[in-house]
């Protein structure tokens, strides 16, 4: 029989931990003296009380271990059970939604993709701003634990390539996995704090620069304002574009980068081609607007690049109207946020790694056209590549491309125009964050999208942030067999 106790467990005690965790807008709405607070309070209460519970009536599990189902069924139950008690202060709070808007909310910033149910941000209480960009950070951490520790072992996606580099321990606590875990946490908060306090140093209020800073970090992409990075303009959107990049690079990288060993990063060939790529976008979309205008503008090639690189990492944040740049630039961004950044990171979408693992195996089978009779051998970074790698890269990649039109096609079935359903999908399914469309307020608000295209789109966003085949995985029957 099918045992369901350490999973309980474990998703008991993240939501009593989450639940915590709202104590920290209850504390700034108090603060701030608007009679918010009971919100966050009665809410801390239910989630904590219900995570405590669930624990406490598995607690006989602990000790046991994962198996792989177990880990697959931990994995989405997380990112279902955290949405629903986050999505509590939502639906009791000043905006008031109903439970489809409030969970959309929710999972949107759980799963880092940003795309949002409220306008009006600039009056509504902090604790609720603050808030939002929590759930991302705690959705940005939770997804680098993800990938490093159970996504290697399940053999999604390719990342069975990265076990050496990662935990390598279902069903047993090695000392190596507390020591990488410690030290991403340990980056991590370091990057919030980082960007924090430059965000502070060029201009943004400390409220502000807070939240950007949880949101930047998990390439989440929440604001604080309705005009998201728009109402930051100049050196705050330079700064902003760098810390995307830095979120988006393997954090492993970074871990061995800040320990003095920085060889690891300059020689990783995903960090390079990542950067190398942003790079040979940002001059297609800056030669296309020079030739389109006649002429070198630095706001303008600003906020270009600052809306490219949002879109390639995959956090969504906004300056402008990017419709406006022309059809080439429009197709660029489209393209850019299908690749996403690098594993092992916050970024979202596909990822470098397995387009760099698919490429490689194209230029192999186009060799063995004219070289039929030679052995040849796919590597990455010096690497054999196993079958069983390519085999999980190349499932993933299609799996991610039919979510896509199945996802649009039954957007446009809900009403929704064509570019709304396309971009709906886009965004949701690659955890991107804006969507377009008559539809979409000018804040980048999908209020007006029908409560059946807000169900897709919250499907859609769990599966593309932990890559599909994992959700996929727990419909099948066989799966739930002893």
């Amino acid at each position: 029989m099918f045992d369901m106790r350490p999973v309980g467990y474990l998703v008991g005690l993240m939501v009593m931990a989450m639940g915590l965790t709202m104590g920290l807008p209850l504390l700034v709405d108090i603060a701030e003296g608007r009679e918010h607070w009971p919100v966050f309070a009665e809410s801390m209460i239910v989630t904590c009380l219900a995570g405590g519970l669930v624990a406490l009536s598995c607690r006989n599990a602990v000790g046991r271990g994962l198996n792989i189902q177990q880990a697959f069924l931990l994995t989405t139950s997380v990112w279902v059970a955290l949405p629903l008690f986050g999505a509590m202060p939502f639906m009791l709070g000043e905006t008031q939604l109903g439970f489809a808007d409030a969970f959309f909310e929710s999972m949107s910033g759980m799963t880092t993709t940003g795309t949002t149910v409220i306008a009006g941000l600039d009056d509504l209480p902090k604790g609720l701003l603050l808030w939002r960009g929590i759930l991302q950070w705690l959705g940005g951490l939770g997804i680098v634990i993800v990938a490093l520790v159970f996504l290697p072992e399940m053999r999604v996606g390719g990342m069975q390539f990265f076990r050496a580099e990662g935990f390598d321990t279902l069903g047993k606590a090695l000392p190596r996995t507390a020591d990488i875990s410690k030290g991403v946490l340990n980056v991590y908060l370091g990057l919030t704090a980082l960007f924090a306090m430059s965000y502070l140093a060029l201009g943004m209020g400390a409220f502000d620069a807070t939240v950007h800073a949880l949101t930047t970090v998990s390439t989440g992409g929440f604001s604080t304002k309705d005009a998201s990075f728009g109402a930051f303009p100049g050196s705050p959107q330079y700064a902003a574009a760098l810390f995307m990049i830095l979120a988006s690079i393997p954090f492993v990288r970074l871990m061995q980068l800040v320990h003095g060993n920085a060889a690891p990063f300059w020689r990783d060939t995903q960090v390079r081609t990542y950067v190398r790529w942003l790079f040979y976008a940002f001059l297609l979309v800056a030669a296309y607007d020079i030739l389109a205008f006649g002429r070198f503008e630095e706001a303008r090639l600003r906020e270009r690049l600052f809306n490219l690189v949002s879109v390639f990492s995959g956090t969504g944040y906004g300056d402008g109207d990017v419709t406006a740049y022309g059809h080439f630039p429009f197709a660029i961004l489209i393209i850019v946020g299908a690749i996403g950044g690098c594993t092992s990171s916050t970024g979202c979408s596909i990822k470098i790694f397995r387009y760099q693992i698919m490429l490689r195996a194209l230029g192999q089978q186009a060799r063995r056209i004219f070289y039929p009779s030679s052995v040849m051998v796919l590597r990455h970074e010096g690497r054999r590549v196993e079958d069983e790698v390519l085999q999980s890269v190349m499932l993933l990649f299609t799996m991610y491309i039919l979510s896509l039109g199945f996802f649009s096609v039954a957007l446009e079935l809900t009403g929704l125009s064509l570019m709304e359903s396309i971009t709906g999908a886009w965004t949701a399914i690659f955890n991107i964050g804006p969507a377009f469309g008559a539809r979409v307020g000018d804040t980048g608000s999908v209020q007006a999208f029908p409560e059946a295209a807000k169900g897709l789109m919250i499907v859609a966003m769990l599966m593309g942030r932990l890559e599909i085949i994992a959700v996929i995985v727990l419909l099948l029957p066989r799966f739930w067999r002893p």
